[in-house]
């Protein structure tokens, strides 16, 4: 069971955490525990309610009209709306209440929804992105435990691969691009993304996945000879050894561009080199790769 500071359901809700007590005090919306310390706190269920009137109040409902209804119809209101609406903050909030109760027919639902409304790229771009930056703030909270992080990391990271397994594989006779996180960074599913942009645009793929070691990939470098050397680095093990690792990587590989993404990068001063190339997003990505293979 999560505990919930106010402050926490205003960032992950959208509602002043003055509004959220004037709630309380009025109409008893939502009712704090305290911890053996006296420390207020609010529960999973609370947050799954503010949630869901949050999105309904900000879409018209008065909150004197939506506290008279239950939990279940609340849920069934937001549902409606979002199959009446394009709207991404509804789907993004269903996303967290199916990672906060581990519904897996939930979360295959929504996003479902979402790929057939938009189509894949934009769901993980509009959607699952801005999703797992709020489940970044339930987990510096302490509010997500391991298991739930797991959860829906693996659910996220299945919808990849078959996205990804569906692309047909571009021919031989295509532009190589080679994927890798360096030793020791495990968060794939940027990656896996970032793999999906590669194919769709029609290049041709090695991908190799979460802690490679660095003599893995020049032997594999040196049997493929990638066009484009792609990787993510959020949480490089020693920092300052960083700006010789990604020089040693573009030495290494003259005659291939090396794709850079990662927020290890915003702390590290990073020697420009001629097949360096720096991206912040799957969009830059896709620009970047659709200039250098034309």
């Amino acid at each position: 069971m999560g505990q919930y500071s106010i402050k926490e359901l205003e960032l992950l809700s959208g509602i002043k955490a003055h509004t959220l007590r004037i709630w309380e005090k009025r109409y008893a919306i939502i009712t704090p525990k305290r911890t053996s310390t006296n420390i207020r706190y609010y529960s999973d269920d609370d947050l799954k309610k503010i949630i869901n009137v949050s999105l309904l109040n900000n879409r018209g409902l008065k909150i004197s009209k939506l506290v008279q209804l239950s939990e279940e119809e609340l849920a069934k209101k937001v549902l409606e709306l979002s199959e009446q609406k394009h709207d991404n903050e509804i789907h993004i909030d269903q996303l967290i209440t199916a990672m906060i109760d581990m519904e897996e027919e939930s979360f295959n639902a929504v996003l479902e929804v979402i790929s057939q409304k938009m189509g894949f790229e934009a769901a993980v771009l509009e959607v699952l992105y801005p999703f797992l930056q709020k489940i970044g703030i339930l987990w510096h909270a302490g509010n997500v435990s391991p298991a739930q992080e797991h959860f829906i990391t693996h659910l996220i990271r299945q919808k990849m691969i078959v996205a990804i397994d569906a692309l047909p594989i571009p021919p031989k006779s295509k532009k190589k691009a080679m994927l890798f996180l360096p030793e020791n960074e495990l968060h794939e599913i940027g990656l896996l993304f970032y793999h999906y942009v590669v194919r769709k645009i029609g290049v041709r793929s090695h991908y190799l996945g979460q802690t490679v070691p660095y003599r893995d990939i020049l032997l594999i470098g040196k049997i493929h000879k990638p066009n484009f050397i792609l990787t993510s680095i959020t949480s490089f093990p020693v920092a300052s050894e960083l700006p010789e690792y990604i020089s040693t990587l573009c030495k290494d590989f003259p005659s291939a561009k090396i794709l850079l993404t990662g927020s290890a990068l915003a702390k590290t001063k990073v020697e420009k080199a001629k097949n360096l190339f720096l991206f912040r997003d799957a969009k830059e990505l896709k620009h970047l790769l659709e200039a250098q293979s034309a």
